[in-house]
C-alpha cells in the first residue's frame, strides 16, 4: 500500500517544497512558528511586510512588540506570536551569532518552537531527515490508513518514520502536506480524481 502511495504523491508533487517564503535561515523559523493555526498564504502575507521592515536579527529583537503585532494581526493568536518573534531574535542574534542551531534540543527551547517546527526548520535548512506532523499530514495519513484515527502526532510521526525509507522522509513530508492542501482536503477533498480512492478510510463522493 505504502508503494501504491508513494508513487502517487510522485506523480502529483514530482518536486515537493516548502511554501512559506524565506530569503534568510531565521525568516524560516520564524515563519514557521508564526505558521501554528492558519495557513502559510497568510504568513507570507506577513512575513513579506514584517522582513521588510526590519531586515536584520538586530533590528526585529529591538522592534515594538505593539508594531510587530500589528503587521501579523491577520494570523491567528498574532500577541502571542509577536512575542515570540521578538524573543527568538533576541536569542539567535544574542546566543547563536545570528545562526540558526543544527540542533533540535536548541530550537525546541525557544518560545513557540515545537517538534513539528524543529522537524521543518533542520529538513529544509540543514537537509536533516525529518517527517514533520502538521494537520495536513495527519489527516492524510488517517484518511489514508497509515495510521490509526485515535493516533496523537508524535505516535503519527514514529509510524510514518516506520513506514518511509529515512532518506525520503522530508520529500514525503513535503507531498503529503501538498497533497492535503490541494487535494485530500478537509473540507470538499477531491476524492472523485484521486488515485488512492479505494484505499482511503473516508470515501466521500464515489460508490
Amino acid at each position: 500500500m505504502i508503494d501504491k502511495i508513494e508513487s502517487y504523491l510522485d506523480e502529483l508533487f514530482p518536486n515537493p517544497k516548502c511554501e512559506l517564503n524565506y530569503n534568510k535561515d531565521y525568516e524560516l523559523l520564524i515563519a514557521v512558528v508564526l505558521s501554528a493555526q492558519t495557513t502559510d498564504k497568510r504568513v507570507n502575507n506577513v512575513t513579506e511586510v514584517l522582513f521588510k521592515k526590519y531586515t536584520t536579527l538586530e533590528t526585529l529583537k529591538e522592534a515594538n512588540i505593539n508594531d510587530i503585532s500589528k503587521i501579523i494581526r491577520e494570523i491567528g493568536t498574532y500577541r502571542k506570536k509577536a512575542v515570540f518573534v521578538k524573543e527568538i531574535a533576541r536569542i539567535l542574534h544574542e546566543e547563536y551569532n545570528g545562526i540558526v542551531p543544527n540542533n533540535r534540543k536548541a530550537l525546541e527551547s525557544m518560545p513557540g518552537v515545537g517538534r513539528k517546527t524543529c522537524n521543518v526548520v533542520l529538513s529544509n535548512i540543514y537537509n536533516v531527515p525529518a517527517i514533520a506532523v502538521d494537520t495536513h499530514v495527519s489527516r492524510v495519513s488517517k484518511r489514508l490508513g497509515l495510521v490509526y484515527k485515535k493516533d496523537d502526532v508524535n505516535v503519527i510521526e514514529k509510524k510514518l518514520m516506520r513506514k518511509i525509507k529515512k532518506e525520503n522522509w522530508s520529500k514525503r513530508h513535503h507531498q503529503l502536506v501538498l497533497f492535503g492542501r490541494y487535494k485530500c482536503k478537509a473540507q470538499k477533498p477531491e476524492c472523485d480524481t484521486c488515485k488512492l480512492f479505494n484505499i482511503c478510510k473516508e470515501k466521500r463522493h464515489k460508490g
